[in-house]
Formats: structure tokens, C-alpha cells, sequence
């Protein structure tokens, strides 16, 4: 009898990346919506419904919350103004520094679409193109360099007397809603380059997260001290080359006994594509897991950052009623 080709196999641990890249993709969706309506309501003086603020948002403002992480390590205080970002940004760290760069791979909202474009591509073209060894290097620089620009600016550069004057000035407090016009009011001259990056990922593999993410640049280097990591085991390998072909990061995994990379982003697709049971799998200081734990975890990690922000009264803003009624109005006057 023919096995059923239809089967879902919910012990996969590549199912269960994909529902939650998906899942959080649509749950970042909803979050912006509700957020527009919420900004909506205060454009209009009040003449729409007026919908909660979703603190979620917060997670797309990295500089700043790279700015009130500071802040807190050496003051103490978490800024109450946007606390959720702090909440979030350490929880991505923790995560990178105990699961691998597994928000890029589980969570991240750019991720999910860029995973979706180059598998497009996969599909237009047959396969995906690799650039030039020395280019792939030298571009790879880039999100460094974007990154040591940020650490130098905020981490080095900045004083702690200036961290205090940027939370506490309008321009940080409407920052979100800076964000969100950012998307409903793009210029032509952004909305060029991020069509233009997306149609790079269609052929390329995660062109932005690859070449200019500084945000996964951080991660990565953080994800080197995990203690998980893919592990080869030389013993049961056929040498098939499965796993190198099909590595989202364009490793040569099947030459390495444990990938040390800042680029491997734990997605364990080459532990999926691996045909012989046992041979590649992630491995928590070398002993080796079931993939599906590794997907435990990460949840866990995730959901216990969240929570305890949630728990420790540090997830919704002091910002009041009064507050955006006069914030929002005037966004895009503040700052300038």
C-alpha cells in the first residue's frame, strides 16, 4: 500500500518554523492595523473609533531601543515612555544568546518575506544565484559596518545625560507613529529601494538580511556564544550534500563537524533536508535534540521575555489620552 503523500507530519520541526513565521507574519499585520486605526482616531480629532494602542509595535524600533537599553544598564531606570521596545529588544538578544538567530528565522516579519521571495525565485528560475565569493564578502561587510556605526553613536558616543534628553523628548514619544508613516506615506525615493531590495531577494537568498541588516549583524554575533548549535555527525554521513544545497545562509554545512557562523540562523532546514536520520540535528553543548525541542524553546524564550514584561509592569506606555491628542496631530512636526 502507497503511504499517503498528504500526511502532515506535526513532529517536523520545519512545519512548525513555517506556522510560526506565518502566524507572527499575520499577528505583525494585525498589530499594524490596529495601530493605524489607533492614529487614525487622533487625525481626525476623534471623528473615528477609537482602538487600544497595541505596545507590539515597539518592536520595530530598534535604534531607540538600543538607546533605552543603555539607559537602563546605567541608570537603572526602563524608560516608561516606550517600555515594550526595551522588553522585546532584550528578549530578541537573550534569544540570539541562547537559541541562535532564531528571531530571524522564527519570528522576524522581513525574514518571513524575504524566505518567501527567494523561494519565488527557486520557482521562476529553477534555482537561486550566488554572488561572486569576493563581492558575497565584501557585501557581507556591510551590515558590520551599519552596526558598528549604531554601537559607536549610541553605546560609545552618546552620554548618559543625552540618553535622558532623548526619551524624554516629543520626537521619541511619537516615534512609533513616525514609523507607521514611514509605511502609509512612503516617498517614492523609499519606496524605490525597498522594491528594489525585495525584487534581490527573489534571486538572491535573503539579499537584505545577508548584506545589510544591521539588526540580524547583532544577533549574529551574539548567537556564537549559544549553546545550540548544528552538528555533523562525520560517522553516518553519506556525503550527499543535501544540506549545504539547501542551506538558507549558503553554508557548506556538510564540511563542518558544528557550525560556528554568525550567519546560521538555527531554521534546521539543513537538519530537514538531511536524508539520513541522525546525521544533523541541532545539539545543546554537543548532544544532540530532537529539532522539535529546539522549536520548544524557542517559543519559550519568546513567550517568557513577553510575559515577564507584561507581569513586571513594564509593556504599556505612560503616554496618556490627553498626551496623543496632542502627539499625533503634530507628528510630523516634532523632531524637525
Amino acid at each position: 500500500m502507497q503511504p499517503d503523500k498528504r500526511h502532515i507530519d506535526w513532529r517536523s520541526p520545519r512545519l512548525w518554523r513555517l506556522i510560526i513565521q506565518w502566524l507572527f507574519f499575520g499577528w505583525c499585520l494585525f498589530l499594524g492595523v490596529q495601530f493605524g486605526l489607533f492614529v487614525r482616531h487622533f487625525e481626525t480629532m476623534g471623528q473615528t473609533g477609537y482602538y487600544p494602542r497595541p505596545p507590539g509595535v515597539e518592536g520595530f524600533l530598534p535604534i531607540g531601543a538600543l538607546v533605552s537599553l543603555k539607559a537602563w544598564i546605567f541608570t537603572g531606570d526602563i524608560d516608561p515612555v516606550h517600555p515594550a521596545a526595551l522588553i522585546l529588544f532584550v528578549t530578541f538578544l537573550g534569544m540570539a544568546l541562547l537559541a541562535k538567530k532564531s528571531f530571524c528565522s522564527f519570528l522576524c516579519p522581513v525574514g518571513t518575506l524575504s524566505e518567501a521571495a527567494w523561494k519565488l525565485g527557486q520557482k521562476l528560475f529553477g534555482r537561486n544565484f550566488r554572488i561572486w565569493p569576493w563581492l558575497d564578502l565584501l557585501l557581507r561587510g556591510v551590515k558590520y559596518a551599519l552596526l558598528l556605526f549604531f554601537v559607536k553613536l549610541v553605546l560609545i558616543d552618546m552620554p548618559v545625560l543625552a540618553l535622558r534628553g532623548f526619551m524624554a523628548a516629543p520626537y521619541w514619544a511619537i516615534a512609533d507613529v513616525k514609523m507607521l508613516h514611514f509605511f502609509t506615506q512612503m516617498s517614492l525615493t523609499s519606496l524605490t529601494i525597498v522594491v528594489v531590495l525585495t525584487l534581490l531577494s527573489v534571486p538572491f537568498k535573503n539579499f537584505w538580511c545577508r548584506f545589510l541588516c544591521p539588526y540580524g549583524a547583532l544577533l549574529g554575533l551574539l548567537s556564537m556564544l549559544s549553546p545550540f548549535k548544528i552538528t555533523r555527525r562525520a560517522s553516518s554521513c553519506i556525503g550527499c550534500g543535501a544540506c549545504s544545497r539547501s542551506c538558507p545562509a549558503l553554508l557548506d554545512v556538510q564540511q563542518k563537524t558544528q557550525v560556528h557562523s554568525p550567519e546560521c540562523t538555527g531554521c534546521l532546514t539543513c537538519a530537514s533536508n538531511c536524508p539520513v536520520d541522525g546525521t544533523l540535528s541541532m545539539a545543546f553543548w554537543k548532544r544532540p535534540l530532537p529539532g522539535i525541542v529546539f522549536v520548544g524553546v524557542v517559543l519559550l524564550l519568546f513567550g517568557g521575555g513577553v510575559l515577564t514584561g507584561m507581569l513586571s509592569g513594564h509593556w504599556q506606555t505612560i503616554l496618556t489620552y490627553t498626551d496623543y491628542q496632542y502627539l499625533v496631530p503634530n507628528a510630523s512636526q516634532l523632531g524637525h
